[in-house]
């Protein structure tokens, strides 16, 4: 745009960024493992449980899809300086926040999934899929998200 300045990226930008992409490749990992029903990837998990996975209702199955997609597509929409990685990753919580309630209000999940490990890495999802959009509204907000 003409008469507008660049905005210089700070470094810790590209840090967060690329941290971001990182920590959410892992849901699009165990999204297809699980889906490709890869053996040895379920070989971990009690017949209970990959039977609850089985029975996911295909809602369910979106929802995680728009979770663990819309994390990794937001993230590298960041690393893009992209304003549109707000409403992605804002998409990406909101299926966090349908698969959860299902999960742990809805469904009968395994009490083997229902761990203090377990619902500290939940809880630990929530805060990084809670904190991405707004960090990136106010990116946006400061300029350095076309």
């Amino acid at each position: 745009m003409a008469g507008r300045s660049a905005i210089a990226t700070p470094w810790w930008f590209w840090a967060v960024a690329v941290a971001s992409l990182l920590w959410n490749s892992g849901g699009p990992f165990d999204w297809v493992m699980t889906k490709t029903h890869d053996a040895a990837y379920l070989a971990a998990m009690t017949p209970e449980q990959k039977a609850w996975l089985a029975a996911y209702p295909p809602s369910m199955e979106v929802a995680w899809a728009v979770g663990v997609w819309g994390a990794v597509l937001g993230s590298v929409l960041l690393l893009l300086r992209s304003r549109l990685a707000v409403a992605v990753l804002a998409a990406s919580l909101a299926g966090l926040v349908v698969g959860t309630v299902y999960q742990y209000a809805i469904s009968a999940m395994p009490a083997s999934l229902k761990t203090p490990g377990a619902i500290g890495f939940t809880a630990a999802l929530w805060v990084v899929a809670s904190a991405l959009p707004w960090f990136a509204a106010r990116m946006r907000a400061r300029g350095v998200l076309r």
